[in-house]
Formats: C-alpha cells, sequence, structure tokens
C-alpha cells in the first residue's frame, strides 16, 4: 500500500514538473514572437523618420 501511494505521488510530482517546463517553453516562445515584433516595429520607424527628414 505504502509503495502505491509512493508512486501515484511521484507520478503526480512528474506531471506537475513537465506541465511547469512547458509552460516556461512556450512563454519564453511568446517572448521571442513579441521581441522580433518590437524590432521590426522599431526599424520601421527609423526608416520613417529618416525618409521624412530627407524630403
Amino acid at each position: 500500500m505504502k509503495n502505491r501511494i509512493l508512486n501515484i505521488g511521484l507520478m503526480a510530482m512528474l506531471a506537475t514538473m513537465l506541465t511547469g517546463c512547458e509552460l516556461v517553453g512556450d512563454i519564453f516562445q511568446a517572448g521571442v514572437g513579441v521581441g522580433v515584433f518590437i524590432v521590426i516595429a522599431v526599424i520601421v520607424l527609423i526608416i520613417w523618420l529618416i525618409s521624412r527628414f530627407r524630403k
């Protein structure tokens, strides 16, 4: 009985740790997407400002 409870507890702990890692991975992946978007927006803004002052 104790061995079964230990196994169930171990499985529950592993399941929560694995989903936590997946969550962190998804958060970092979303952060990369937002970072790329911000970099592209800044580059477009700089190009727009340069073209505005050249006229």
